[in-house]
């Protein structure tokens, strides 16, 4: 790019911090509650049969015609009921498994009625498959989010989880490229390999520092600075620091307030608006969020300065996704913030859970991690290091994670609102702007959907083992235009992880551990430490 485009592309996103000033429709800012918020599940169901098809008696009047059922004519528990499971039962935190006792009770959809929330829970995958298709240009993902709260408390730009209609429409427009197309996400490999390789020596160090010299403790967490890494090496163009022996202050206070964020979100969503200035949560989760725009902010103001006295040097100016976004004359500089702190919480937790859990099921499957060393083996040769042309020779592998991610969706429920037009299921209708709840969670485990659901069967997603699942029985990155935009990438960086972990370590379970279970604090993840034993299987590099 000659300089002279690029600093008047520069200058443009410097400019001005509201919106981009592009054509098109206007559209609203729109509040809503957290995507994947666990706690929309409880609800009111069809009393119909727990098969695929989505029926019901429409009632037929005086001259024949037949009208449409509506919200009112789902059945579903009282608040009270939901109130009894959520506090007394003790499923505040275990929402997703709730799922799966209102699909039982109430069957494939049931209403929800939480305070001044009206929602329909999906728990069927053509129901969800018939909601999606019908989801429009501009579909919503929930109408008052908290996540958008803090946006507007502190006057910043909408990111792509929180912007909606046209405007979010622009901003994915412009994040889709360098990011969705394989030959793109390929791109980022060779600095994803070398992420993985401070891991594997991260790995290397922790194992041998403790007491038994092969054990990890809080696996989770290892690959949640793994991930950290990956993501910001990305994003962000540069190192921060996640891997190394210790670890800056800076991305320590930026990792520590991420979990602070989401731990207060908790109680942001469930707490009465009145408690604000009365319980301390609101303030904590606020601070949470501004710590992650601090960080976030410093980085891509950096790189701006290091463009720009490249610039000034008369030097050519070249890089990756941000200097992309940077240089994009569709986004202003308050959207690249925004857009880039959205992205990096988004892409950290479907890495290091689906890893986890990978590695969780593999030390307990002695035969299927052998099965998987042999074939990742056979696939590339000791003396090199796998890449992204390899894993297409890696089917089982690529199993593991798709088997991973259906038993353990990283967003367990999700939210969709079709803002254009109403939407039929079925023989039901539901007028624009109802709120959906996609239970994830309880479609993919669901033993109309997937044989044994409950098993680790990574085998299931073989093209010769049968694959007889219906194509929205698990959809762990979304559908259509508000498909996950980091899935190429995100999958890439597993793949070249678990192949590299596993050629080089046997994974055994920890003989003190135990079962682990999960939990849901809007994210799913395991409800106590993953530890795990690391077994170096030949002295050779990964």
């Amino acid at each position: 790019m000659s300089r002279g485009g690029l600093l008047l592309k520069t200058c443009r996103v410097a400019v001005s911090q509201g919106r981009a000033v592009t054509g098109g429709p206007p559209a609203s800012r729109l509040h809503c509650v957290p995507q994947g918020s666990g706690y929309l599940q409880a609800g009111r169901g069809v009393s119909v049969s727990q098969g695929r098809a989505v029926t019901g008696a429409a009632v037929e009047t005086a001259d024949g015609r037949k009208e449409m059922k509506e919200f009112d004519d789902l059945p579903g528990p009282s608040l009270l009921k939901n109130l009894y499971y959520y506090f007394v039962r003790g499923y505040l935190l275990h929402t997703h498994e709730l799922q799966l006792n209102y699909k039982k009770m109430y069957g494939p959809l049931w209403r929800s009625e939480i305070g001044k929330y009206k929602m329909v829970n999906i728990g069927d995958p053509e129901a969800l498959q018939q909601l999606l298709r019908q989801e429009g240009k501009y579909p919503m993902r929930n109408k008052e989010d908290i996540w958008k709260a803090h946006r507007d408390q502190r006057k910043l730009a909408y990111g792509p989880f929180t912007e909606e209609g046209y405007h979010w429409y622009r901003i994915r427009s412009v994040l889709n490229k360098k990011m969705l197309k394989p030959s793109e996400a390929s791109s980022y490999a060779g600095g994803i390999n070398e992420v993985v390789t401070d891991f594997m020596n991260k790995l290397q160090y922790m194992r041998k520092a403790s007491p038994s010299g092969d054990m990890v403790n809080d696996v989770a967490n290892a690959l949640y600075r793994f991930a950290f890494e990956g993501i910001s090496n990305i994003l962000f163009e540069t190192r921060i620091g996640c891997l190394e022996k210790q670890t800056p202050p800076e991305t320590q206070k930026f990792i520590d307030s991420i979990g602070y964020m989401f731990k207060n979100s908790v109680y942001v969503t469930f707490l009465p608006q009145w408690t604000k200035g009365i319980l301390p949560y609101w303030d904590r989760y606020i601070e949470g969020w501004d710590n992650i725009f601090d960080f976030g902010k410093q980085l891509v103001d950096k790189k701006m300065s290091e463009i720009q006295s490249r610039l000034d040097r008369g030097e050519e100016v070249e890089g990756e996704y941000l200097t992309y976004l940077l240089s994009s004359a569709n986004l202003n500089i308050g959207e690249v913030y925004g857009s880039v702190c959205e992205l990096l919480l988004a892409g950290v937790d479907t890495t290091s859970n689906t890893l986890c859990w990978s590695m969780y099921h593999l030390a307990r499957d002695p035969e299927l991690q052998q099965a998987v060393y042999e074939e990742v083996s056979s696939a590339v040769p000791m003396d090199r290091i796998p890449v992204a042309e390899d894993i297409s020779k890696m089917p089982l592998l690529r199993g593991v994670i798709k088997e991973t991610l259906r038993l353990y969706p990283v967003v367990p429920t999700n939210g969709r609102i079709v803002s254009e037009k109403d939407v039929k299921i079925g023989e039901y209708r539901f007028p624009k702007n109802t709120l959906f709840v996609l239970c994830h969670f309880a479609i993919a485990r669901d033993e109309e959907n997937f044989e044994d659901p409950l098993k680790f069967q990574p085998q299931r997603w073989l093209r010769d083992g049968g694959m007889k699942h219906h194509p929205f029985s698990s959809i762990p990155f979304g559908y259509g235009v508000r498909a996950c935009v980091g899935k190429r990438i995100a999958q890439l960086e597993m793949h070249l992880a678990l192949s590299r972990i596993i050629r080089i370590f046997e994974l055994r379970p920890d003989p003190k551990g135990g079962d682990i279970k999960t939990i849901a604090r809007i994210l799913l993840t395991p409800n106590k430490p993953v530890n795990l034993q690391f077994l170096e299987r030949n002295a050779h590099q990964g």
